[in-house]
């Protein structure tokens, strides 16, 4: 049986830098880019604000859908060619969308970039980092997410002076060179093809019976059902209130001031989250910092609820939410390996990622929809804040399951 990669990988942290800066770019290029080019696109072109927004939650949608076979294929040793294939994807999708003269190529623009995002955004490299480091990837995803955090520090102002210069389309032209010249370099360079790629055809079989047996092993696990409850109402309540955020307090009249400080807090704040975790967080327990950063969004959520126009209470909500959201990426990538196993981890992170990914999608919709009832936003701040403490419920549940199984197994030792 030939040793798995993990067995034969250096503890080197270069590669992990490349991934981190990787991840940096990809996420600044496609993710956050998109909302600098809704006003140019509907000026030039006359669309709808729900048109243009539509296209990014179908790509959303398709995201979740392709996670899963994106996390077999990591599996299987193929994590050098998806995040390099899907990195020269996102680019050739930039360049699409810069000639977009109709809805139809902005959607299918969004379908392709929505296989990029899962190829290549934060979950096929948290699974690599598993494989391929099985004693330090906790530190290399930290690492990772620390670096990509600057993503829209970095690329919201760059995106909007492209677009100034350049016009959008030139500036989208300019963003899938970036792209380009980073990210399939990067991906080529800084990994390796799995010896199980070259292995005989037995062991492939094998590899695959493994993995295959290890997702159905998750399926059956009530830790898996728990986790997926937990992300996916976390999600959906993160992209619900992000979208609708600066809406909601010029709604409740909040000076302009006010609403930009709050804004600005929320990016900084998840960067020191994950300086936190990095530095004096490592040796705590996942499931504890799971457990807080469960509880700190919705008690974030509370404090919107009563912050009125209040300049303290906002900036308080905005560090508290920024702050979770900081964690929880790290969270994600890393709770898996700690209450079930590291087996199989692409695919059973994929089937996580997938109703998450969806629930991205069409939680802003549906807040705009529940918003429609009244025209007011309380209604969708209570919705957010019972979704949100369902995340919560569901991970005291994962630490519940986590601990009687434990239990039941060290029992039968003794």
């Amino acid at each position: 049986m030939p040793p798995r990669s993990s067995d034969r990988k250096p503890e080197s942290n270069t590669a992990t830098w490349a991934l981190a800066i990787g991840q940096l770019v990809a996420w600044g290029a496609v993710y956050y880019a998109f909302s600098l080019f809704v006003v140019p696109m509907e000026q030039e072109l006359g669309w709808s604000r729900a048109s243009t927004n539509a296209a990014l939650s179908c790509g959303l949608l398709v995201s979740g859908l392709a996670a899963y076979p994106v996390g077999k294929w990591i599996d299987h040793g193929h994590g050098r060619m998806v995040l390099t294939a899907g990195s020269l994807l996102a680019s050739v999708m930039l360049v699409l969308w810069s000639q977009a003269g109709s809805l139809i190529t902005l959607f299918a623009a969004w379908v392709g970039l929505g296989v990029s995002m899962a190829a290549t955004l934060y979950d096929p490299v948290f699974a690599i980092l598993t494989r391929d480091y099985p004693r330090s990837f906790r530190t290399k995803i930290t690492l990772v997410t620390l670096v990509a955090g600057f993503a829209s520090t970095v690329f919201i102002p760059l995106t909007q002076e492209l677009v100034d210069v350049l016009g959008w389309r030139h500036a989208l032209l300019a963003l899938a060179a970036i792209n380009a010249c980073a990210c399939v370099p990067i991906h080529w360079l800084s990994l390796r093809n799995d010896p199980n790629v070259t292995a005989p055809a037995v062991n492939k079989e094998r590899i695959k019976a493994e993995n295959a047996a290890s997702v159905g092993r998750a399926l059956r696990t009530p830790v898996f059902w728990a986790l997926a409850i937990c992300f996916t109402a976390y999600y959906a309540t993160f992209a619900a209130l992000t979208f609708h955020l600066v809406p909601l307090m010029v709604e409740r009249h909040v000076p302009q001031p006010v609403i930009l400080a709050t804004m600005a807090v929320i990016g900084p704040a998840q960067v020191f989250a994950r300086v936190l975790w990095f530095t004096a967080g490592r040796n705590v327990s996942p499931k504890i910092v799971g457990l807080i950063i469960t509880s700190a969004f919705p008690a974030s959520v509370a404090i919107l609820l009563i912050a009125g126009t209040s300049p303290v209470a906002l900036i308080l909500f905005a560090i508290i939410y920024g702050g979770a959201n900081g964690m929880m990426t790290i969270l994600r990538g890393t709770i898996v390996q700690d209450v079930m196993w590291t087996e199989g981890y692409g695919a059973i992170s994929g089937l996580l990622s997938a109703p998450s990914n969806i629930a991205k999608g069409i939680a802003p919709i549906s807040a705009a929809l529940i918003w429609t009832i009244g025209q007011t936003y309380v209604p969708v701040e209570w919705t957010v804040l019972l979704v949100s403490l369902t995340s919560t419920a569901a991970f005291c549940m994962v630490i519940f399951y986590t601990r009687h199984h434990r239990g039941i197994a060290t029992a039968a030792i003794d």
